[in-house]
């Protein structure tokens, strides 16, 4: 029988605890008890723990052994911010699909009220990559960093593969792009990070911006992708890859 898994919120070499939602949810829904066992994330490993005690809203846990786990794909998505409920959809998803971290951006197509209301939003976002990464049985969580203006965005991690997805792109499309990339890498893959745009794709002076900082323009095909739909194309692709 598969154990359900949780995220644990501090840890040490022999024990770990639930706080917050998730020690909620264990205690009042799922009844727990001294001795039950569960499979517990902590420190990006895995481990067969067993209830240890319950005391007040904590649960604390004695890790028994740890077990094999697949780590993140090293994927990061630099996700132009659209509107908050398709992406949320998009971050569960690359939660799922294994993407390692998720740099919200700021661009210049950014409608106003989301690119204002970005910051606030960061921890509801957190909050569902924790959610999706213990359902999809990740060891570890997708890391969701605070937002950023795309100029700073895309200067950060200079030595990974640089990608951005171009809507006047024909010619490379992104599967050869990768395919390229990681026959030369030999056996490590390399880092990726991929951008995506906004509603209304990059302006020009943002296409000239990310040229001048090397991300290599690559296309998903022929057809217009919405926001969401391309950034979890675009992983998807790429995990078929790497996997």
């Amino acid at each position: 029988m598969t154990r359900r898994r949780w995220i644990a919120d501090s840890w040490d070499e022999a024990t770990a605890s639930l706080a917050g939602t998730q020690a909620a949810h264990l205690i009042r829904v799922l009844r727990a008890q001294p001795g039950m066992e569960f499979d517990l994330v902590a420190g990006g490993r895995v481990f067969h723990s067993v209830i240890a005690a319950i005391a007040g809203d904590e649960v604390r846990f004695n890790l028994i052994a740890e077990l094999e786990a697949d780590p993140a794909l090293p994927v990061t998505l630099l996700i132009s911010v659209f509107k908050f409920d398709r992406m949320e959809w998009a971050i569960e998803k690359a939660a799922e699909l294994g993407a390692q971290g998720i740099v919200p951006v700021i661009a210049r197509r950014t409608e106003k009220h989301l690119a204002q209301a970005a910051a606030g939003r960061a921890e509801r976002w957190r909050r569902i990559a924790v959610e999706a990464s213990q359902q999809s049985r990740r060891s570890d969580v997708l890391h969701i960093a605070d937002p950023l203006p795309l100029k700073s965005a895309i200067r950060e991690e200079e030595l990974a593969l640089r990608l951005v997805l171009a809507e006047q792109e024909r010619s490379t499309t992104l599967r050869h792009a990768l395919s390229e990339a990681l026959a030369a890498s030999g056996d490590e893959a390399p880092a990726i990070r991929i951008a995506s745009g906004p509603e209304g794709g990059w302006t020009a002076e943002e296409e000239a911006m990310l040229d001048a900082e090397n991300w290599k323009a690559v296309s998903l095909g022929p057809r217009i992708l919405r926001a969401e739909t391309a950034t979890i194309a675009a992983m998807a692709v790429t995990a078929s890859l790497l996997e």
